[in-house]
């Protein structure tokens, strides 16, 4: 999938990948798309939750090898 940049938050424990997300995502225009790696268990959920809160919109993800893939359109 398309996307304007790449966050690669593998490695970061809870909160970070969120945290490193929020920064990322302020960075790009509104309709822009983020793609976001993480290996922490509790991304799906943390992300899922923090994208409908914030008003961005999560376009797919996945998981590959233990890497959690998100691509995020920015609100």
């Amino acid at each position: 999938m398309d996307h304007n940049k790449l966050l690669d938050a593998t490695g970061l424990a809870c909160p970070m990948p969120i945290v490193k997300t929020k920064k990322s995502i302020d960075e790009l225009s509104s309709g822009q798309v983020l793609e976001v790696h993480a290996t922490d268990k509790g991304a799906q959920n943390d992300l899922t939750a923090w994208a409908k809160k914030t008003g961005h919109e999560i376009l797919d993800s996945k998981e590959e090898n233990g890497v959690f893939k998100f691509w995020i359109r920015k609100g």
